[in-house]
């Protein structure tokens, strides 16, 4: 058996240099194996015999790995025991089905060693979903889906429920915590380039989970039933009408009507009742897609033996961001609940009285300059779908060969241009129609175009191109 092991190390130590290099310098003079390394081989039963050698290579790079981390402690036997895992004992209350679960995406995931707060924002973003589910449920026991009772509902939530006023604050500032939470997540998985191979289901279903938040925000802001609710379903439920054919049909179909009223306000309540629980159920599997490959880390490097487990490590630096967030959101909730809002909304819905200045939502203002920076309506509908469909082709539109921008200065530039492009885009969406505005929101939304479908691509190419001129 040993003579057969021996043979075996001989022939897989050739496509292991890095474990090569290692048993050479503890063994160069005799002609003996490492004593760890026999007893490693010793622990294989009947059925290792029986593998092939392709099946014995895969599965002697992943021990090996794991457990030659350090020359440095090559005869320390521990080594080749497995780390006991949280729960691992049959009786434990974490290695019950549903909870090992848990314990093996929550406690025991390898997470890289140098990910830094960045990687926090990700799980703020799920306990802002969190908090918008628990706070929701609790409103839409006193919330009253009616044209002429749905403003009073709110009024009355404010004013008699116990703690309503808690309660709708933490709802309507809560969902500008979650999308500031996301755009943060999104905007540090372009800059350490995170949805390249092999994340880029990770990256389209994050694409996927930011549209229905954007519908599930639009809907929910409808609810109210004030000024900029009413006027704001209006104009961009209407923007369906410029699909050719169809449009108009379209347009009565989701207002139940022939206008805004009291079958599409009961309809849009229903369907922000359910998105939510799309978003978490779309939000599990993203990060199950995550966990399948595990984590990206600043370098941008695919290292799988510089890992520490989520629990305690990660879990601690998380919490120093929720508590850092949970006094962030405080001083909107407390101090300034009403900051993110738009005043109109504080006025009852009235078809007759048309707002001097309709906006939607802060978190949409970006992309509404993009669609009235375009005159034709099909026009800014066709560039409004042109801007996820970039986003979710920007894995594929990728060719550097280097993920991070530490590591490539001009991407860096671009980047920053591109967040300087995308504040310039909110600024100008809550500016009247009018000169330089509309100028200055054409430009923008030309430049938004450019980066992802010309400077990405052509980007990589000149790197690549670059690398090979210095290599050669």
């Amino acid at each position: 058996m040993k003579a057969k092991n021996k043979a075996f190390v001989s022939g897989i130590l050739p496509r292991l240099p890095f474990l090569n290099d290692l048993i050479s310098k503890v063994s160069s003079v005799s002609n003996t194996l490492p004593k760890p390394m026999e007893m490693l081989l010793s622990q294989k039963g009947p059925a290792y015999d029986l593998m092939s050698n392709e099946d014995r290579i895969q599965m002697e790079r992943k021990e090996l790995a794991k457990r030659f981390v350090k020359a440095d402690n090559l005869y320390d036997p521990k080594l080749l025991q497995d780390r006991e895992k949280t729960g691992s004992k049959r009786l434990s209350v974490l290695n019950q089905p549903g909870l090992s679960l848990v314990t093996d995406h929550l406690i025991d995931y390898p997470a890289p060693i140098n990910i830094n707060y960045f990687w926090s924002f990700g799980s703020l973003a799920g306990i802002c979903l969190g908090v918008q589910i628990a706070t929701g449920i609790f409103l839409a026991m006193h919330y009253t889906p009616h044209v002429d009772l749905a403003f009073l509902s709110v009024e009355h939530i404010m004013r008699d429920v116990e703690g309503g006023w808690l309660l709708r604050y933490l709802h309507a500032n809560g969902a500008s915590m979650f999308f500031i939470m996301v755009y943060i997540h999104m905007f540090r998985g372009l800059y350490y380039a995170s949805y390249v191979s092999p994340r880029e289901a990770v990256w389209c279903l994050g694409v996927v989970i930011l549209l229905l938040m954007i519908l599930t925000a639009f809907i929910g802001y409808v609810l109210p039933w004030g000024q900029m609710s009413f006027w704001g379903a209006t104009v961009i439920t209407s923007l369906a009408s410029a699909i050719p054919v169809v449009g108009n049909s379209i347009v009565t179909w989701l207002w139940g009507g022939f206008s805004v009223d009291n079958a599409t306000l009961n309809r849009f309540f229903s369907l922000h009742y359910l998105l939510p629980f799309i978003i978490a159920g779309a939000s599990i599997v993203h990060i199950a897609a995550l966990h399948q490959y595990g984590s990206n880390n600043p370098l941008g490097l695919d290292a799988s033996v510089d890992k520490m487990s989520f629990y305690p490590y990660c879990f601690v630096k998380d919490l120093v961001a929720w508590v850092t967030f949970g006094v962030f959101f405080s001083v909107f909730v407390y101090f300034a609940p009403n900051f993110l809002g738009h005043p109109d909304n504080y006025i009852p819905a009235n078809p007759m009285s048309t707002p001097a200045h309709i906006v939607p939502e802060w978190y949409f203002l970006w992309v509404y300059a993009i669609l009235r920076s375009i005159p034709n309506k099909l026009g800014g509908v066709a560039a409004i779908g042109l801007v996820f469909a970039c986003l979710l082709a920007l894995p594929f539109l990728q060719t550097s060969e280097v993920r991070s921008s530490l590591f490539r200065p001009i991407h860096k530039k671009l980047f920053w241009l591109l967040l300087a492009d995308c504040l310039i885009l909110g600024w100008i969406g809550m500016k009247p129609v009018e000169t330089p505005y509309v100028e200055v929101g054409q430009i923008a939304s030309v430049y938004f175009f450019v980066h992802f479908l010309v400077f990405v691509p052509i980007l990589g190419r000149l790197e690549a191109k670059y690398s090979r001129s210095l290599a050669s």
